[in-house]
């Protein structure tokens, strides 16, 4: 059994990491309400310009998306990894690492190239595959607008022909506990849906509807890309949430264990000396 010192010093250092992942889950929840917020608020917005732009482009006639939906064989592939600057989050930065490396093997044959915007995905994909930018300040100032930066950058990529098609990887926010990886395509534009409901309201249309389109079209993509990167903002305090709360629980536990045992041997230590006192005694008297 280990001595009183060595389970004292055990005690003490379970102890001060209880209150850092005490303290660290305390602030992840203060952040996520905030970042929870501004995703849903943001939903209904993105959804809503989604159906707008898709009710426009089925009234249209030919490829009424010009540039943003031609679609070509598919030779190179540029899959945006969406993680976090930081860790202790639990799986919420190995599950979209892994999901970038499974689509690495889907396209097996093809060039594909990642595009990291978070320093933890960048540190590992870096390693075993070709990373060709990495975004990871956007998190420092998380707005529309630098947002929008990385979303031109990302369409001048492929209406350029540099890449054939690009990808999404990130967290969806679905709960504190619980973030689902999901994997969108951002372009070319997915072609419309032949069910789809379209109003026949009899509607004047300033510009034209094609003008219409083109103009919502990189709105869109922009928006998407902040919604996805809100998704995994939001996904990544609910998962350090989760985490430190665990990791609280378990060194609580830890420390009542450590505790047991240390009454536990501080009782056989004082029951030894009283039977030396007691057999020192004995043997003056006899």
């Amino acid at each position: 059994m280990a001595n009183l010192k060595e389970i004292r010093n055990r005690i003490t250092s379970v102890s001060s990491t209880m209150q850092i992942t005490s303290a660290m889950k305390m602030v992840s929840a203060a952040k996520l309400k905030k970042a929870q917020d501004a995703i849903t608020a943001m939903r209904p917005y993105a959804e809503k310009l989604t159906e707008l732009l898709q009710n426009l482009s089925a009234t249209l006639e030919g490829d009424a998306g010009g540039e943003f939906t031609t679609q070509r064989e598919i030779k190179k592939v540029l899959v945006v990894a969406i993680t976090s600057n930081r860790g202790l989050c639990g799986a919420f930065n190995t599950n979209v690492i892994k999901e970038a490396k499974s689509r690495a093997v889907f396209y097996a044959g093809k060039q594909v190239d990642i595009f990291a915007i978070g320093k933890k995905g960048n540190d590992v994909l870096s390693k075993t595959l070709s990373v060709v930018e990495n975004q990871s300040t956007v998190f420092d100032a998380l707005t529309f607008d630098n947002v929008a930066k990385i979303s031109d950058m990302l369409t001048e990529k492929f209406v350029s022909g540099e890449y054939d098609k690009i990808e999404l990887i990130y967290n969806q926010f679905k709960n504190a506990a619980t973030q689902i990886v999901q994997t969108e395509q951002f372009l070319p534009l997915a072609p419309i849906k032949s069910d789809l409901r379209v109003s026949t309201g009899d509607y004047i249309f300033e510009p034209s509807k094609e003008e219409i389109v083109l103009t919502l079209i990189p709105k869109s993509l922009k928006t998407q890309l902040y919604k996805g990167i809100r998704d995994s903002f939001a996904s990544e305090h609910g998962a350090r949430m989760t985490a430190m709360h665990k990791a609280t629980d378990n060194a609580t536990e830890l420390r009542n264990q450590l505790k047991l045992t240390y009454n536990k041997a501080r009782q056989a230590s004082i029951t030894n000396e009283i039977l030396e006192i007691v057999g020192g005694a004995e043997a003056l008297n006899g």
